[in-house]
């Protein structure tokens, strides 16, 4: 019983232990949570009172602000009202100026009508007086004033015509004294700004490179590599200021295509010495004649042309690298060739032959022999060689009437030559305009009286004229020539210059019987 009384009053001094911990700590909680609160609120007081003054900071800037604004307005409208015074003033100013000024011209109108009236009436008297004297003039002479108006103006036409006549045969000798010099200066300098431009055309090739520091190696040591270059080539290479760039120069197109294919070669691999540049150029020159025998055969397979000499087909392929005019002469060839052939078929002819032809018609221009024959004559002497048939042969000849025609292909060819040529945009000058500006030649000397029939001649570099002899004198002659000069130099254009001459003749005819 004692244990149990003993555990009992434990268990109650344990529990009274207990409460009054829980009472202590429960005491120190609220103590330490009266301090939170209190520093929170001291926080709080302090975060409000700092709020409060950035708001006060910040309601005195935007009322600093404010004011200013208000007071630059205030300057402003100030200004405003200024400018608009003193236009205010202005247009007072003015506008009595303007009444001022109407007043005047009132004035001045009143005056004007008082002497336009005195005008009017004098103008009448002096009317009279004319007419009074008129009648009396036309009495004593006994014609009327047109008539003697006439005769003036007849007389003084003819002495005006005497007197310009004169002078431009003054001026026309004078001429003739200085233009073979001033012929001359013109030719010189035609010569000087056309002959560039041509020979950059039709005998440079321009080579690019990537940077100028590859310029000293193709010259090489003391100029060695450009020097095997030409040598290997036949082809002479300008090295120049000019940026990434070197130029070609050769009247042979495939010489400059064989430099240009071995400079890309060279440049590529990076090897650039003399013996190098030999074996690059051989080697190149065989691909290019490969590839213009290639080219020959594909034309002729695409043509349907066989049994072609071989020569004849090196020659084909060569065209590729060959300008007419400004047109691809491999191309131009191939166009005359199918022209021809539907020509020929339409007129029941042989289209196989008539193609043949006209893709051989200009072959004398690309032949390597150095002869002074034009180019027909050259190439029917070249299909002559290769066993070409004589109607073939005929029509290369005579696509520029050179040799006599002796079959019905030459016409033909020469036909399709033309038309290729005349197409438009084909070559620099199409013979449709060239056509049409000597019809307008001769149209504007038919437009003058006394002209029974014109001819522009030499290509249009000349424009003879044929008057009446009736109907034209020999004064009348040399001024007809000089008006249709003018007005041929005012309204066309043409190059160089044209010469008109005008001939008049009588012509008796008898016959005897």
């Amino acid at each position: 019983m004692q244990v149990t009384y003993v555990i009992i009053l434990l268990a109650v001094v344990a529990a009274v232990a207990v409460v009054l911990t829980l009472l202590v700590v429960n005491n120190a909680r609220k103590k330490q949570a009266a301090k939170i609160i209190k520093a929170a609120e001291q926080e709080g007081e302090n975060i409000k009172k700092e709020k409060i003054f950035q708001a006060k900071e910040k309601f005195l800037q935007l009322k600093g602000e404010h004011e200013r604004y208000i007071n630059e307005k205030n300057s402003q409208i100030q200004q405003t009202e200024n400018k608009l015074k003193q236009r205010e003033m202005q247009m007072k100013q003015q506008y009595s100026e303007l009444q001022r000024k109407q007043a005047e011209n009132d004035s001045i109108r009143e005056n004007l009508k008082a002497q336009v009236e005195i005008v009017n009436r004098k103008a009448e008297e002096y009317d009279k007086l004319h007419r009074e004297a008129v009648e009396k003039i036309e009495n004593i002479a006994g014609m009327s004033a047109a008539e003697a108006k006439e005769m003036l103006v007849e007389t003084m036409k003819e002495e005006a015509k005497t007197q310009a006549m004169s002078y431009i045969n003054d001026v026309m000798d004078e001429a003739r004294m200085n233009a073979g010099k001033e012929a001359k200066r013109i030719v010189i300098n035609t010569i000087q700004r056309i002959a560039p431009e041509t020979a950059i055309e039709n005998a440079v090739t321009v080579f690019n490179i990537e940077n100028d520091e590859m310029k000293g190696r193709i010259i090489g040591r003391e100029g060695r590599n450009i020097r095997a270059l030409e040598a290997a080539t036949g082809v002479e290479i300008v090295v120049d200021d000019t940026p990434e760039a070197i130029l070609l120069s050769a009247f042979d197109p495939v010489r400059r295509e064989v430099a240009r294919l071995a400079l890309h070669q060279l440049v590529t691999d990076g090897r650039i010495h003399p013996a190098r540049i030999e074996e690059v150029v051989e080697k190149v020159r065989k691909q290019l004649e490969d590839e213009i025998m290639e080219t020959g055969k594909r034309t002729c397979i695409d043509l349907g042309i066989h049994g072609l000499h071989a020569e004849l087909v090196r020659m084909v392929g060569r065209m590729k690298y060959r300008s007419s005019y400004g047109q691809n002469l491999l191309q131009h060839s191939r166009e005359v060739a199918n022209i021809c052939a539907t020509m020929a078929a339409e007129l029941g002819l042989n289209p196989k032959l008539a193609k043949r032809a006209g893709l051989l018609h200009d072959i004398g221009k690309v032949s390597e022999e150095d002869s002074e024959l034009p180019h027909a004559i050259l190439g029917m002497r070249l299909a002559e060689k290769c066993k070409e048939k004589p109607e073939v042969c005929n029509a290369i000849g005579a696509h520029h009437e050179e040799v006599e025609m002796t079959s019905l292909i030459s016409p033909i060819v020469l036909v399709g030559d033309a038309i290729s040529g005349a197409r438009p945009g084909a070559r620099r000058e199409v013979i449709e305009s060239y056509i049409k500006r000597l019809k307008d030649m001769e149209a504007i000397a038919m437009s003058y009286p006394g002209v029974t029939k014109t001819y522009a001649i030499q290509a249009g570099r000349e424009l003879r004229v044929i008057v009446g002899a009736d109907q034209v004198s020999d004064a009348e002659s040399e001024m007809l020539s000089n008006e249709i000069a003018k007005k041929i130099q005012n309204e066309m254009v043409y190059p160089g210059q044209v010469k008109i001459t005008v001939i008049r003749e009588t012509r008796s005819v008898a016959f005897a019987k």
